[in-house]
C-alpha cells in the first residue's frame, strides 16, 4: 500500500481513544475505587485482579485465533466486542450496594466482561493496523497516530474523572467508543489480506508465534518492561495520596504525564526513522529509568518535583507506546506472515500485556499489605515509595539490556 493520507490514519486511529479510556481507570483508579467503596482489603483486591487478569490473559490468544479465522474481517469483531465492552465498563464503575463476597463476585464478573470486550476490539484493531502496511516508516506512522489518540483518551479519562466523577466518565466513554467504532468500520482503509497456508489446528495455532525466534525475544522484553510500567500505574494513587499527601491534585499529575507522552510520540517516530525502532525504544527505557528513580526520594508536599518527573517520564513513555507494536509488525513481516496471521500474534501479545498487569497487581498490592502499608495513612509509605519508584527502574534497565542484545534491528 502507498503512503496513507492523514484522514485515513485518523479514521483508523480514533478507536484508540476510547480503548485507552478503559485502560486508565482499570489500571489506576480501580484498586482504590473498590478499596474505598466495597470494604475489600488490598490483599483481596490484588488477588482478584491477579485472577481476572490471568483469566483474561489466557482468553486473548483464543480471541486472536478466532479473529485470525475471520481472514481480515476485523470490522466484524469490533462490532461484536464494542457492546460487551461498554456494558462491562458501566457495570464495573457503577456497582450496586454490595459487601463481602457479593461485592467480590460483582467485581470479578464485570471485570471479566470488560476484558472480553476489550480483548476482541483491541486485537482486531491492532491487527487491522499491522496488516495495512509492511513499510517500516508507514507502520511507525500507523502506530504513532493510534497511540496519539490513545494518549488523548488517557488524558480525557483522567480529566473527566477528576472534575466530574465516574458518571461523566461512563458517558464520555460511551460516546467515544460509538464514534470510534463507527468511523473505523465506515471509513478506515481495509488491509489487503493474502491467502494463508493451511491453518494450524487448535492450540498449535495459538502457540505458533513462539516458533519465531524474534517474536520470543520481543515478547520477553515486553514482559519485563511491562511489569516495570504496570507497577507505578497500579500504585500511583496510593503514592500520590499517602506518600506525597497530594491526593487532591493526583489527576493533574496524570494529565501532565500523558500530555507529555502525547507530545513525544512524533519525536519518537522520527527517532525510529533515524536509528531504528529497537534502538529508539531502548533509549526511551534508559531515559525513563534515569528520570523516574528520583521519585523514590520524594516526600509530603513535593508537588513541583513530582510534576517535573511526571513530565520527563511521560515524554519517555511515548517510546513504550509507539515503537513496540511497530516492532511487532516488523517481526510478523520478516516471518512472512504479513496479511495472514496478525491476529494470532496480537492475541499472544495482548496475553503478555495482561500477564504483566496481573503480576504488577498480584505482587505489589499483597506485598505492600504484608509490609504494613495501610491506605489512607502514613504507615508503610517507605515500602510504598520503594515499590513505586525504585523497583520499576531496575526492571527498565534490565529490559533495555535485553532489547539491545535482541535480534530485532533488521526487522
Amino acid at each position: 500500500m502507498s503512503r496513507l493520507a492523514m484522514p485515513q490514519l485518523m479514521s483508523y486511529g480514533l478507536l484508540g481513544l476510547p480503548l485507552a479510556m478503559v485502560a486508565l481507570p482499570i489500571y489506576v483508579y480501580l484498586p482504590k475505587f473498590y478499596a474505598e467503596r466495597s470494604g475489600l482489603s488490598l490483599a483481596l483486591i490484588g488477588a482478584a485482579l491477579l485472577a481476572a487478569r490471568v483469566g483474561a490473559a489466557f482468553l486473548d490468544p483464543l480471541l486472536g485465533w478466532w479473529i485470525e479465522r475471520g481472514r481480515g474481517a476485523f470490522a466484524r469483531f469490533v462490532g461484536i466486542g464494542s457492546p460487551l465492552l461498554l456494558a462491562g465498563f458501566v457495570a464495573l464503575f457503577h456497582p450496586p450496594a454490595l459487601e463481602g463476597a457479593s461485592a467480590l463476585a460483582w467485581f470479578l464478573g464485570t471485570l471479566m466482561l470488560v476484558y472480553l470486550g476489550f480483548g476482541l476490539v483491541t486485537i482486531a484493531h491492532q491487527s487491522w493496523g499491522a496488516a495495512l502496511t509492511q513499510a517500516p516508516v508507514e507502520r511507525a506512522r500507523v502506530c504513532g497516530v493510534r497511540e496519539a489518540f490513545a494518549l488523548a483518551g488517557v488524558v480525557l479519562a483522567a480529566a473527566v474523572t477528576s472534575v466530574a466523577g465516574y458518571g461523566a466518565l461512563s458517558l464520555s466513554f460511551a460516546l467515544a467508543l460509538g464514534s470510534g467504532a463507527l468511523l473505523l468500520i465506515a471509513k478506515a482503509p481495509r488491509p489487503v489480506m493474502v491467502t494463508a497456508s493451511a491453518g494450524l489446528p487448535g492450540m498449535r495455532a495459538i502457540a505458533a508465534p513462539f516458533a519465531n525466534r524474534r517474536f520470543r525475544a520481543l515478547f520477553a522484553i515486553l514482559i519485563v518492561n511491562g511489569v516495570a510500567s504496570a507497577i507505578p500505574a497500579t500504585l500511583f494513587l496510593f503514592f500520590a495520596s499517602d506518600r506525597l499527601q497530594l491526593g487532591s491534585i493526583a489527576g493533574l499529575f496524570l494529565i501532565l504525564y500523558f500530555v507529555a507522552a502525547a507530545c513525544s510520540v512524533a519525536p519518537w517516530v522520527a527517532a525510529a526513522r533515524q536509528v531504528g525502532e529497537a534502538r529508539a525504544w531502548a533509549g526511551g527505557m534508559l531515559g525513563s529509568a534515569l528520570v523516574f528513580v528520583w521519585a523514590f526520594g520524594l516526600g509530603p508536599g513535593d508537588a513541583i518535583a513530582f510534576g517535573a518527573i511526571c513530565i520527563a517520564s511521560g515524554f519517555a513513555l511515548g517510546a513504550d507506546l509507539a515503537l513496540p507494536p511497530a516492532l511487532l509488525a516488523g517481526v510478523i513481516a520478516s516471518a512472512g506472515h504479513a496479511g495472514q496471521r496478525e491476529a494470532a500474534y496480537f492475541g499472544v501479545w495482548n496475553w503478555g500485556i495482561q500477564i504483566t498487569l496481573a503480576l504488577a497487581a498480584g505482587i505489589s498490592l499483597p506485598l505492600l499489605d504484608w509490609l504494613g502499608y495501610v491506605p489512607g495513612s502514613t504507615a508503610g509509605t517507605g515500602a510504598l515509595a520503594a515499590a513505586y519508584a525504585f523497583l520499576p527502574c531496575v526492571l527498565k534497565l534490565f529490559a533495555a539490556a535485553m532489547l539491545w542484545r535482541a535480534p530485532l534491528r533488521d526487522c
